[in-house]
């Protein structure tokens, strides 16, 4: 998979790094970004080698938010993307993880801003990653804006409400550590080591059944507006199988021989 011009894509092994890749607009979401992002995600969930993704910003900013301009087609930026919004006139939603959840785990690997459309986008990856400096907050309210990418339905559900209100209704910015202080971010760590952590993150990710790993992430989201009787029901749906897979007797060969399992698709 080769990207765009704003969207760039390398694989490190089982990992999956996908780079917003605007660093003079602080990797502002231009239409050609959002159509990378959209086949970013369907490459990785297409390709059983590949076992997690990275989600990170070139230039030291992860994504400082929507560029309506790009998004709209006018101008040089994203023009000849145009014809795959006309097409699929709900990609932009998919991109930012609105209205699409791939099968492999995404972390997110954050410098510097990851604001608006950033912070939205953030609450789709599954494991969460940022340098000391970043600054994390949805600004929209201040721009008299909607943050329609989702954050007034999952902000709630991932952190304290207090919290997810007074970042809605405040428009104000948080650093790092508040922002893993309210559980909006799992770890921070010193700038421009972000990166590395989500791929050490990953690589743990990766040596785990991906097919067990595949079925838990999706449980975990199935199962979150449930009741507990009802979850728990559908987690032995989904989970049960799992011990039939070539995987799981891997795994306890791999146990009893005291050696790395050697997980293959199955």
């Amino acid at each position: 998979m080769a990207g765009t011009e704003h969207l760039t894509v390398e694989r490190r092994g089982a990992t999956l790094v996908l780079t917003l890749n605007r660093p003079d607009a602080k990797n502002a979401l231009s239409l050609s970004m959002l159509v990378g992002l959209y086949d970013g995600w369907l490459a990785a969930d297409a390709d059983d080698e590949v076992r997690s993704i990275v989600l990170t910003g070139a230039g030291g900013a992860f994504c400082s938010g929507m560029d309506l301009k790009a998004l709209a087609g006018k101008g040089m930026e994203g023009e000849h993307h145009r014809d795959r919004l006309k097409a699929d006139p709900d990609l932009h939603w998919k991109a930012m993880l609105r209205h699409h959840r791939p099968r492999k785990p995404v972390i997110a690997a954050v410098e510097g801003y990851c604001v608006a459309g950033g912070t939205e986008i953030l609450q789709g990856t599954d494991i969460r990653v940022a340098g000391e400096s970043a600054t994390f907050g949805l600004f929209e309210v201040r721009r008299g804006l909607f943050p329609i990418g989702g954050s007034t339905v999952r902000l709630q559900r991932q952190i304290p409400r207090t919290h997810a209100l007074e970042m809605l209704l405040t428009g104000r910015p948080y650093s790092a550590r508040e922002a893993a202080g309210i559980g909006l971010i799992g770890h921070v760590v010193p700038d421009g080591t972000a990166l590395a952590k989500a791929l050490e993150i990953a690589e743990q990710i990766n040596a785990c059944g991906p097919l067990a790993v595949e079925a838990v992430k999706a449980s975990v989201y199935e199962t979150a507006e449930m009741t507990e009787a009802d979850g728990l029901a559908s987690e032995l749906k989904r989970g049960w199988p799992v011990f039939d897979t070539a995987d799981a007797k891997e795994g306890a060969r791999a146990f009893a021989e005291k050696r790395p399992p050697d997980y293959k698709r199955a």
